[in-house]
């Protein structure tokens, strides 16, 4: 049903909008702006140069491909491994990010038939085991997260992997061709074809001249190392934390580097599924014992797919440590017994982050950070790869303005403006949320600070001057006495010291200072200062987000400039009596680079509509009219047709009122009906009048325009 009304709504949205020769100049200081449109431009005539080039298949990089292509960009993709990893990695898809999977032909909805139950992982579980005691649990989902009042879809809980296996099945419904093998097809010759995804091709060299970036790439094959070039317009970095894009252009990280030293221990045991299944289902378990320390995260407790998570502490412990039978021990002592089927797949180290680089952009606007590559946080919270999937969204429509000649290549800079704070902001809110993870540990006597303290007076202090072999045994001996205050006898209410960090325990978890999960006002409610906008005013500007507080707060609706479209359920007006509905968000469509323009059905907000039309003919970029019906009209009232005339790009809609609020549209915006509101092709609002705008509609939205797409660089 959903798949079908989205399939609807991308008809209705796909009306192609007709622009009329004009030939009528702009006014003072527009045209100036319109020269410079030339640099980026690219001509179909010279296939020698791919306009976008792409270097990194991770989620970031996919769904920045997908974007591109269904806005008509050629584009192609350079991934460095010969195969996609299967290890899981990110799990968790918050609310902005499957707003934005909604629009991807029905990838939202195939990950949430595909995801595990909600009732199996909406807990994070504190034990001494997995089949001892638990010391306390938190569930993360609120009766509001499935109402969708706020987000016309919910949260997810899907591996990474399965995630890039949907990924590359849509840029294969796009025509993409995925080419894991050198082969005729795929010779080190000529240009790169654009809807190529090259596995195995390495970027190891970047020259950047006035017209193009000159991208130098390795491939082993038959034993030798094989180089090609590859000649583009944009290079988008999206390869990950260690992003070489990043490093060869000399971009510096700036933040805290290496919290946190790790091994991930990627197994199968559907036992141990069947297991918490059936006495304790959840998300993430963090399990404290005399004898091991560690995370397990369940990716799939139907299928049995988990990964581990345990301290790393090099050089005095080597990843050779960390051998197959040695991790099914340590797993043994989290679970409490052991397991007839473990099955370990895969071990790897990580290191964790806290860095956000300097800048964004480079090169003259010609080449680009996204994802990982520009940003590296801690995992609590699940903001990594969600930060980067927004990062592309961002990105994207900006790319097509600027290929397709309606836009100078100074509009990327405001990915960087707008993208960057944000980075920053998720950044704060990572590391806060990890510090909450570590207050656990520390209410039972284990602070992880000291283990991190005494770790480095072995490694750079007076530790150093043992032999490794010295360094490794007193280490090891130092973690088993801290361990040792998770004793039976010691963590009991029996006992005066345990009762007292019990007490502190429950006091963690009543108040929501442990870790969390949904943070809703920071992941539909971030918002855009400057950038590719027209703020209210000069102070607002100076308005930024509050401060992160580590805890959950509720999003609130709002239509300021450079915040997110808020949501809300609307019926067809020419489909009424149909008790069919979808979200407003639904009306911007991800196929095609179209503005919207959000009126009343009004006098004068159709006189403001006709004039964002005829201005939209002189920009060159297509714009839609939705206008918004209150949901008290009867069902026999006449539609816009003869209002629009003889404009056809618009569409008619009905506000749904839910029980859960009695707020029309524009009460929810704070803004009367005689406002108006123009939507960025991100769902991100451009440009709002309060009330009706008082000065002459074709020059305001001449202004709005030229700002919003000719934008001058702010750094």
């Amino acid at each position: 049903m959903v798949m079908g009304i989205l399939g609807f709504m991308r008809g209705f949205s796909a009306r192609v909008y007709r622009a009329k020769p004009r030939t009528k100049a702009f006014p003072h200081g527009y045209n100036v702006q319109r020269r410079a449109l030339s640099q980026f431009k690219c001509s179909d005539a010279d296939d020698s140069i791919l306009p976008v080039l792409i270097v990194g298949a991770g989620p970031v990089g996919l769904v920045l491909s997908i974007l591109l292509t269904k806005l008509g960009v050629k584009c192609s993709v350079l991934e460095k491994n010969k195969a996609f990893s299967n290890h899981p990695q990110a799990h968790f898809i918050n609310n902005r990010s499957m707003e934005i999977f909604r629009k991807i032909d029905g990838l939202a909805e195939e990950i949430q038939s595909s995801q595990p139950p909600v009732d199996l992982w909406r807990k994070f579980i504190y034990c001494t085991s997995l089949t001892g005691p638990i010391l306390g649990s938190v569930d993360h989902m609120q009766p509001q997260d499935f109402e969708k009042v706020m987000s016309p879809v919910s949260v997810a809980h899907f591996s990474q992997y399965k995630l890039t296996r949907l990924l590359l099945k849509k840029l294969e419904d796009l025509n993409f061709h995925i080419l894991k093998h050198a082969g005729p097809e795929d010779q080190n010759i000529g240009p790169i074809r654009a809807r190529e995804l090259l596995m195995g091709h390495e970027c190891v060299a970047i020259k950047s001249s006035g017209q193009f970036v000159t991208v130098t790439t390795s491939r082993l094959e038959e034993g030798k190392n094989v180089e090609r070039n590859i000649h583009c317009k944009i290079l988008i970095g999206t390869d990950g934390a260690g992003s070489t894009v990043r490093k060869l252009l000399g971009i510096q990280l700036r933040g805290e580097k290496d919290m946190q030293k790790l091994v991930s221990v990627h197994f199968l045991s559907r036992e141990l599924g069947q297991y918490l299944i059936n006495v304790r289902p959840g998300m993430l378990f963090f399990i404290f014992n005399t004898e091991a320390i560690g995370v397990l995260v369940a990716h799939d407790l139907q299928q049995g797919e988990f990964v581990v998570q345990m301290p790393f502490y090099p050089p005095q412990q080597n990843l050779a440590d960390f051998n197959p039978e040695m991790c099914r021990e340590l797993i043994f002592k989290l679970v409490g017994q052991e397991l007839s089927d473990i099955d370990v797949i895969d071990i790897k180290p990580w290191v964790m982050h806290a860095e956000v680089a300097e800048k964004f952009i480079n090169c003259n606007n010609q080449v680009i950070l996204a994802g990982d590559a520009a940003h590296r946080f801690p995992p609590a919270g699940g903001f990594g790869m969600n930060t980067g999937i927004q990062d592309a969204h961002n990105l994207a429509w900006k790319i097509a303005a600027v290929t397709k000649g309606i836009s100078p290549s100074s509009i990327l800079r405001t990915y960087e403006s707008e993208r960057r704070l944000i980075a920053i902001f998720n950044t704060a809110l990572s590391v806060q949320n990890f510090k909450a993870a570590m207050a656990v540990p520390t209410a039972l006597g284990l602070n992880p600070t000291v283990a991190n303290s005494v770790h480095r007076v072995m490694t750079s202090g007076i530790g150093s001057l043992f032999p490794s072999g010295v360094q490794k045994v007193i280490l090891d001996g130092i973690f088993t006495l801290g361990r040792a205050q998770l004793s039976e006898s010691l963590l009991s209410e029996r006992n005066p010291l345990g009762s007292s960090r019990i007490a502190k325990l429950r006091r963690i978890f009543e108040e929501g200072k442990s870790l969390q999960l949904q943070f809703p006002a920071e992941d539909l409610g971030f918002r855009y200062l400057k950038g590719a906008l027209v703020p209210d005013n000069v102070s607002d500007v100076r308005d930024g987000q509050e401060p992160p507080t580590g805890r959950r707060r509720e999003y609130v609706p709002s239509a300021n400039p450079g915040s997110k479209l808020p949501h809300m359920e609307v019926r067809l007006l020419s489909n009424l009596p149909s008790e069919v509905t979808i979200s407003i968000l639904d009306i911007l469509s991800v196929d095609k680079l179209e503005f919207l323009l959000i009126i009343a059905p009004l006098k004068e907000s159709y006189h403001l509509a006709h004039s964002a039309f005829k201005v939209a003919e002189e920009f060159k970029v297509p714009i839609q009219v939705c206008v918004l019906w209150s949901a008290e009209i009867s069902k026999g009232v006449e539609t816009s047709k003869r209002a629009m005339a003889p404009w056809q790009n618009y569409v008619d809609v009905v506000e749904v009122k839910k029980p859960q609020t009695s707020l029309s549209w524009w009460s929810m915006c704070q803004m009367s009906d005689k406002g108006a509101i123009l939507v960025r092709p991100d769902d991100h609002i451009a440009w709002r009048v309060k009330s009706a705008v008082e000065k002459d509609p074709v020059l305001e939205m001449k202004r709005v325009l030229s700002s919003v797409l000719m934008p001058k660089y702010q750094g």
